[in-house]
């Protein structure tokens, strides 16, 4: 049988890197379903111990259940991210009982308003979306330091979004608060630079998640007729580069932000 390159690449890895995250302690936000539970998951086929925190009880028991089925090890939080005392007591629970706390990976969020104009957006709307987009990556952020920067090493991610980088029309609360991600992640990124934690974001364009079926049908076509290839991204396709960002090999990229957008962003 012959064998592509792509093939080749992919056996000559797994041969090398049987388990990139043996021995290392991850924790993902919004780690009940959607990208968060799709990269804990390789994450932990990949070695590492996994700590799902997630404020949704039920879903987290749901996911708990994939991981066991996969003999995935695996430990929960249940956590609002908005709320600092709560993350600061997980952080320090998962140093606590594990020993260490190597990678952090930020998922959760939420969209908000959609296919919803500017001036037609609540105050209070947008401010729950900022406090749970924004505030809540700058405490995720904060927190995951504190844990790390002891060991003198650490790999944080957070989701930001295509969105934030180029805005999308009648989503004005999410593309702010994703910039804002953006911008967190370039000036902390500097501020830890010699630390041995990198600090970085991902930036996709729409994907298939739980998340995005909350939009507005029309939303969701306009964000998906932007992308070149002309389809939303696969969750594996997000944990893929995901998990080589929050790896050793990555130990020379932070405050950099990656695209996986199908071709919408091209610089």
């Amino acid at each position: 049988m012959r064998l592509v390159l792509g093939s080749w690449s992919s056996i000559i890895f797994a041969l090398m890197y049987p388990e990139r995250f043996k021995n290392q302690v991850a924790l993902v936000t919004g780690g009940a379903q959607g990208i968060g539970m799709t990269v804990a998951l390789r994450l932990g086929r990949e070695g590492a111990h996994i700590v799902l925190l997630d404020r949704n009880a039920d879903a987290l028991a749901k996911a708990v259940e994939v991981f066991v089925a996969q003999k995935v090890p695996v430990s929960t939080i249940q956590g609002d991210i908005a709320n600092e005392s709560e993350i600061e007591h997980a952080m320090e629970s998962v140093v606590s009982q594990q020993g260490r706390l190597d990678v952090v990976v930020h998922c959760a969020a939420i969209v908000g308003p959609t296919n919803t104009p500017l001036a037609e957006v609540k105050v209070e709307d947008f401010d729950q979306v900022y406090e749970v987009n924004l505030r809540g990556s700058m405490i995720v952020t904060k927190q995951a330091l504190k844990a790390m920067l002891p060991n003198k090493y650490g790999r944080i991610l957070l989701l930001a979004s295509i969105a934030g980088k180029e805005g999308n029309a009648g989503m004005s609360p999410y593309s702010s608060t994703k910039a804002g991600v953006i911008g967190l992640v370039k000036s902390a990124g500097k501020d830890y630079a010699e630390s041995g934690v990198t600090i970085n974001a991902l930036a996709p364009a729409v994907i298939r998640t739980p998340m995005v079926d909350e939009c507005h049908p029309d939303q969701v076509k306009y964000m998906t007729d932007k992308i070149p290839m002309k389809r939303c991204g696969t969750l594996d396709e997000v944990a893929a580069i995901a998990c080589w960002i929050v790896s050793r090999e990555a130990g020379f990229n932070t405050g950099a932000t990656f695209d996986l957008s199908g071709g919408r962003a091209v610089y």
